[in-house]
C-alpha cells in the first residue's frame, strides 16, 4: 500500500501546477491507496478532488458490474502469457483531508484531519490565521498550534538545505545570529526584519524540538526528495534528525505537478508570482520535472534503505478515518417561541394564505398548500423555508423590495410567506421536481433585493447568526483568455505590443480551431517562432487554472452550529464581509445549504416608482397587487415600446416582441427564456414562432414527451424540460440526470455536455425515437450548456417585466424618474431614457440651481400632469453630499455663484462642475458667465470677514463680455457635463447635410 500525503495543487495559487482533479486521476492510475491535497493554509481544493474520486469510483463500479454481467472487456489473456505492464484501472484512492500550515516563524507542517473533531479544529485554526490577516493572506503562529491539535496528525517538513550536522543538538552549531532568530521565533515574533522565510537549520531545530515535545505521538518528520542528486545523503541526515527528535519518518514526494509535462507551466506560474520573466528566474525555476506525483515502485527506488517510511505513511493514512463526505451539515433550526420548525412553517403559511386571499383562497390553492407542506415535512426542509422567510421578512420590515425565484420559489408556500409575488394560480410551475427529490437536496430559492440596499440584508444575516455561523461562498477566479494572454505573455518576455495584438484576436484563438496561424500572420506575427509557439501552448494550458478567490455575488451559508468548524472562514476584500473558501459547486457537492441574497437594479427602480405613485397619485401598489393582464401593457410590448423595461429592452428582444406578440403572463415567461444563447444556438426560436403563428404543425413524438413540451408547443425552452427529456425520452437515471444538470450549470468551467451524447442517443433509440429527432433534441440540450434559463426563474423575472411595463405604460413620467434615480443599471444610458420619456409626452426640465435636488423629482407641469426635473446626480463629478448642502442652504433661492459658494460651502471645483452643466441659467447667467464667476473664487470657503451677507458692500469687478456659445457648443458641453442634452439631437445639426432638401 502506497500513499501521498503532501500534495500541492493549483489552489496554492501560482505555485501548484495541476488541478486537484488531475492528481485524483493520476493517483488512481498509479495505484495509490490514499492521497492528501495539502495546499498552503487552505482546504479550498479538496472538494474538487473528492468529487473526481467519487466519479472514478462510479466508473470503476460500472466497469466491474459490466464485467460481472458480460465477462471481461476484450479477448482473454492466455494463462501461460505473463501480464504486461499496465496502469491501474481498478484502484480508487481515498482522500485524506489536509492542509499545509505555513507559520510566520517559517515552519511548514502538513496537518491531516484524522477525525471529525480534528477537521473542526483545523478549520478553526485556519480561520484564526485568515481572519487575522488581509484577504488572501494567513497569519498563523506557533503559539496557535500549541493550544491543541487533538484529532490531527502532523508531518513536519525540514529545510531542504539541512547541514551535515543535522543530528546534533541545537546549541552545538548555532551562531549568534541564529540565536537571535530562534529567540524571536520562540517568542512568537518574526524571524527577522523580512518576516517568515527559509529558516536556517540552527533556528529550525529548537522550534522542531519544541513541537516534538508537545505533539510527540502525533508528529512525524517528512522524508522528501529534492531531486538534486544528493537525496540519498539527505535521507540519512533526516533519519538521524528524526531519531534525535524522537519522531518517526514519513515518505512524501511533495508533488507540485501531477505529471512531469507540467514543468514549464510551473515555471510560468512562479514567474507570474514573482513578477519576473521566465528567463530571469534563476534558482527559483524548477531544475527538472521530477517534483511530481509518483507511484509505489518509483518511491521505493528513491527511498532505498529508508523505504520503511513509505509503509509508515500508509499506516498513518489508515489511522486517518475522517472522510470529507461524512460532514453533516445542519440547517439553522429556526425554532421560535417553543414552536417546532414544522409547526411554525405551517402556521406562517396558513396565516399568509389569509393575507394573500382576503376573500378566501380557492380550493385548488388550499389543496396545493397542504400538498406542499406534506412534501416539505417528508423531506425535512422546513428550516430552509423558514430561513428564507425570515430574511425576506426583515427586508419587508425595512421597506426593501425583494422577489424570490428558483425551483421552489414559485410555490404556494413561498407566495403565502411573501418570498415571491408570483401567484401560484398562474400554473407555470409544478412544486415537485423529480431530479431534486432524487438528489435529496434542499430546493433552490434565490432572493433578489434592491441593489442599493442589499448590504443592509447582508449585515442583518451576519448580526442574526453571527460570523461564526454565517459566511458568503467563495467564487474561484479562473484564468480566462485575456488574463492568460496578458500574464503568460509577460512571463514569457513578449512585448506589450505583441500581447496587445494577441488579445485583440481572442475570439480567433478560443472559439475557432485551426485559424491561429492564419490570424497571427494577419497581425504580423510569425506562428513558427519558437517562443511564440510555446507561449500559445502555455496560454491554452493555463486557461481554467484558479487565479485567486473572490466572494460570491450573494450566496450565504448559514449553519446551526459553528460554520468555522465546517469550513475555514476568511476576510473578503470588502469591509465587513467574511467568506468561506468553497464555491457554490463545492458546497452543493457536500449538501450544504446556500441562500442567495442577490441584488437587482430593477427592484430599486420599481420600489422608487411605487413611492412616487404613492406621493403624487395616492396609489399604494406592490408586485402582487398590480392590475393583472392589462391589454394596454401587452399592446405596448407588441409595439416593442420597451426602452427601460426589465429583460425585454435589448435590440434582440425588441425585434422579437412584434413576432411573439405576448398577450398573457405566460407569454412573458417564454419571452424572457427564449432570447438566450442556449435556445438561439439550439435552434429553438424559429420553430417555436412558426408553431405559435400556425405556420407549422404542433406535434409530439410521444404522449410522454407531449406532457413535458405541451406548454411550449413541442419545443424545449427551459432547463427543466431538457432534463425531463433526458429522463423520459432517453431513460436517464436520477444520478445521470443530476450529472447532466451539473454539466449544464458548470459549462464555463469543467462541465462537458457532449460526454452524455452517446448515452442520450442510445437511450432515445431504445425507447423508439428516430435518430433525427434524437439528434435535434440533444443539439437543443447542448444549447442550454451555452446558456439556458429555468422556467422557475423566468416566471419570477416575467413578473418584473410586467410590473415595469405597467408603470411605463400608465405612468411614463414616474417610470423615467425612478429609472434615472436607480442608475447605474439596465441597458440604456440616461440620455436615451430621457429621450424616450419625451417621446411619451413627458416634459423634462433641466437641472436647476433653484429647483433640483440630488435625485430626479416630479413637479406639477401646470397642465394637471407631472414634469420630470433632472437632479444633480446627472452631473459628473458632483457628490450626493454636495447636493445635500446645496439644497439645505437654498432657502428662498440663490442670487449668484458667489452666494452659493458662501452659503452652501461648496468648493470652487464643484461650482465649476455645476456651471459646466448650465445649472445657473435660472439666475440669468449663461454657462460661460457662471464658469467665469466660479473660476474667480479662491479657496474652499470665504474668509471670516467676508463670510456674512455684505449687502452690496463687496468690491465689484468689471463685467466680462464673453462670446456667446453656439447651439452646437451648448449641446457638446451638455454631453460632457451630464451625458445628455435637452436641446436638439446632435445629428439634427447635420440634417441639412445628411438629407439635402430637408427643412
Amino acid at each position: 500500500m502506497t500513499v501521498e500525503l503532501s500534495i500541492t495543487s493549483n489552489f496554492t495559487f501560482l505555485t501548484g501546477a495541476s488541478h486537484p482533479e488531475d492528481y485524483a486521476e493520476r493517483a488512481a492510475f498509479e495505484g495509490l491507496e490514499a492521497i492528501a491535497i495539502a495546499d498552503a493554509n487552505s482546504v479550498a481544493g479538496i472538494v474538487r478532488a473528492h468529487q473526481r474520486l467519487k466519479e472514478i469510483a462510479r466508473i470503476v463500479a460500472a466497469r466491474a458490474a459490466a464485467e460481472a454481467e458480460d465477462g471481461p472487456i476484450g479477448p482473454p489473456r492466455p494463462a501461460h502469457i505473463p501480464a504486461p505492464p499496465s496502469l491501474s484501472i481498478r484502484t480508487v484512492p481515498r482522500l485524506v483531508p489536509a492542509a499545509r500550515l505555513v507559520l510566520t516563524e517559517g515552519l511548514e507542517i502538513t496537518v491531516l484531519a484524522a477525525t471529525r473533531a480534528g477537521w473542526g479544529r483545523l478549520c478553526r485554526l485556519l480561520t484564526v490565521g485568515r481572519r487575522r490577516a488581509a484577504k488572501g493572506a494567513c497569519d498563523l503562529r506557533l503559539e496557535d498550534l500549541l493550544e491543541g491539535m487533538e484529532g490531527m496528525e502532523l508531518i513536519l517538513h525540514a529545510p531542504p538545505d539541512l547541514p551535515a550536522g543535522a543530528g546534533r543538538t541545537a546549541s552545538e552549531d548555532r551562531g549568534p545570529g541564529d540565536a537571535r532568530q530562534a529567540g524571536a521565533a520562540l517568542s512568537g515574533g518574526p524571524p527577522g526584519p523580512g518576516g517568515a522565510g527559509p529558516l536556517s537549520a540552527g533556528v529550525w531545530r529548537p522550534l522542531a524540538r519544541r513541537l516534538a515535545q508537545r505533539f510527540g505521538g502525533q508528529m512525524h518528520l517528512a522524508l522528501a526528495p529534492v531531486y538534486d542528486g544528493a537525496d540519498s545523503v539527505r535521507f540519512d541526515r533526516l533519519a538521524r534528525l528524526a531519531a534525535a527528535l524522537g519522531l518517526p519518518t514519513i515518505a512524501t514526494a511533495r508533488p507540485i505537478l501531477h505529471h512531469g509535462r507540467r514543468r514549464k507551466l510551473a515555471d510560468v506560474l512562479t514567474a507570474i508570482r514573482l513578477g519576473l520573466r521566465v528567463d530571469e528566474l534563476g534558482r527559483a525555476a524548477l531544475a527538472n520535472g521530477e517534483q511530481r506525483l509518483r507511484g509505489p515502485s518509483e518511491m521505493r527506488r528513491l527511498l532505498g534503505r529508508h523505504e520503511g517510511a513509505l509503509d509508515r505513511a500508509a499506516a498513518l493514512a489508515a489511522r486517518c478515518s475522517f472522510d470529507i463526505a461524512s460532514l453533516r451539515y445542519e440547517y439553522p433550526s429556526e425554532i421560535a417561541d417553543g414552536e417546532s420548525p414544522r409547526q411554525r412553517l405551517a402556521r406562517l403559511a396558513r396565516e399568509g394564505l389569509d393575507w394573500r386571499y382576503p376573500g378566501g383562497a380557492p380550493a385548488k390553492v388550499r389543496a396545493m398548500l397542504e400538498h406542499e407542506l406534506q412534501l416539505i415535512a417528508k423531506l425535512n426542509y422546513e428550516p430552509y423555508f423558514l430561513t428564507v422567510r425570515d430574511i425576506v421578512a426583515f427586508a419587508r420590515e425595512r421597506g426593501i423590495l425583494c422577489q424570490g425565484r428558483g425551483s421552489a420559489a414559485n410555490s404556494v408556500v413561498c407566495y403565502c410567506m411573501g418570498v415571491t409575488s408570483v401567484s401560484p394560480e398562474i400554473g407555470t410551475m409544478v412544486f415537485e421536481r423529480f431530479v431534486s427529490e432524487a438528489r435529496d437536496e434542499p430546493p433552490d430559492i434565490d432572493v433578489d433585493f434592491e441593489h442599493e440596499r442589499r448590504e443592509e440584508v447582508i449585515q442583518h444575516i451576519y448580526e442574526r447568526y453571527g460570523r461564526h455561523r454565517a459566511g458568503l461562498c467563495a467564487t474561484v477566479i479562473h484564468y480566462r483568455g485575456k488574463r492568460a494572454i496578458r500574464e503568460v505573455g509577460a512571463a514569457m518576455g513578449l512585448s506589450k505590443d505583441t500581447i496587445g495584438a494577441l488579445s485583440s484576436q481572442l475570439w480567433g484563438f478560443f472559439s475557432t480551431n485551426g485559424l491561429e496561424d492564419q490570424r497571427m500572420r494577419e497581425i504580423g506575427l510569425d506562428p513558427e517562432d519558437r517562443r511564440l509557439k510555446l507561449t500559445m501552448e502555455l496560454i491554452h494550458e493555463i486557461v481554467g487554472f484558479p487565479r485567486h478567490l473572490s466572494q460570491h455575488v450573494g450566496g450565504f451559508v448559514v449553519t446551526e452550529g459553528r460554520l468555522d468548524e465546517l469550513v475555514p472562514i476568511e476576510n473578503a476584500a470588502m469591509e465587513d464581509r467574511t467568506v468561506i473558501c468553497w464555491d457554490k459547486d463545492d458546497i452543493e457537492a457536500l449538501g450544504i445549504l446556500k441562500v442567495d441574497v442577490l441584488s437587482l437594479g430593477m427592484l430599486t427602480c420599481i420600489r422608487k416608482a411605487f413611492d412616487l405613485l404613492k406621493m403624487h397619485h395616492g396609489q399604494d401598489h406592490d408586485l402582487a397587487a398590480l392590475p393583472q393582464e392589462d391589454p394596454k401593457v401587452y399592446d405596448m410590448l407588441c409595439r416593442a415600446d420597451s426602452v427601460g423595461v426589465f429583460q425585454v429592452e435589448s435590440r434582440a428582444q425588441m425585434n422579437f416582441l412584434p413576432r411573439m406578440r405576448p398577450r398573457n403572463f405566460y407569454d412573458l415567461v417564454i419571452e424572457v427564456a427564449i432570447i438566450r444563447p442556449g435556445p438561439i444556438q439550439g435552434d429553438m426560436v424559429h420553430p417555436y414562432i412558426r408553431r405559435r403563428n400556425g405556420e407549422e404543425e404542433v406535434s409530439f413524438p410521444s404522449d410522454e414527451l407531449g406532457q413535458v413540451l405541451g406548454k411550449t408547443l413541442g419545443v424545449p425552452l427551459f432547463q427543466e424540460q431538457a432534463m425531463q427529456i433526458a429522463i423520459i425520452g432517453a431513460g436517464f437515471t436520477p444520478d445521470e440526470a443530476d450529472r447532466l444538470r451539473r454539466a449544464l450549470a458548470t459549462f464555463k468551467k469543467r462541465g462537458n455536455i457532449t460526454d452524455f451524447r452517446s448515452r442520450f442517443l442510445r437511450g432515445m433509440a431504445r425507447n423508439g425515437y428516430d435518430a433525427e429527432f434524437a439528434e435535434r433534441c440533444f443539439s437543443q440540450i447542448e444549447g442550454f450548456g451555452s446558456y439556458g434559463f429555468p422556467e422557475s426563474h423566468a416566471a419570477s423575472f416575467a413578473l418584473l417585466v410586467y410590473a415595469s411595463a405597467w408603470i411605463k405604460c400608465h405612468h411614463p413620467a414616474v417610470f423615467a424618474c425612478a429609472l434615472l434615480n436607480a442608475q447605474p443599471m439596465g441597458f440604456y444610458a440616461p440620455a436615451q431614457i430621457v429621450r424616450d420619456a419625451r417621446e411619451h409626452g413627458v416634459e423634462v426640465r433641466p437641472v436647476s440651481i433653484e429647483a433640483s435636488y440630488w435625485d430626479n423629482v416630479l413637479e406639477p407641469d401646470g397642465r394637471g400632469g407631472l414634469a420630470l426635473r433632472l437632479g444633480l446626480r446627472q452631473i459628473k463629478g458632483v457628490r450626493e453630499e454636495d447636493a445635500a448642502w446645496l439644497a439645505a442652504a437654498r432657502g428662498n433661492g440663490y442670487r449668484s455663484v458667489r452666494d452659493v459658494w458662501r452659503r452652501a460651502g461648496l468648493g470652487p471645483h464643484v461650482l465649476a462642475r455645476l456651471a459646466e452643466a448650465d445649472v445657473f441659467a435660472p439666475l440669468g447667467l449663461t454657462r460661460r458667465e457662471a464658469l467665469w464667476e466660479a473660476r474667480a473664487l479662491a479657496g474652499d470657503r470665504p474668509l471670516p470677514l467676508f463670510a456674512g451677507d455684505m449687502e452690496g458692500e463687496g468690491v465689484r469687478e468689471p463685467a466680462a463680455h464673453l462670446p456667446e456659445m453656439t447651439e452646437g457648443e451648448e449641446i457638446v458641453e451638455d454631453y460632457v457635463a451630464m451625458r445628455l442634452t435637452l436641446r436638439r439631437h446632435p445629428v439634427a445639426l447635420l440634417r441639412h447635410i445628411l438629407t439635402p432638401g430637408s427643412a
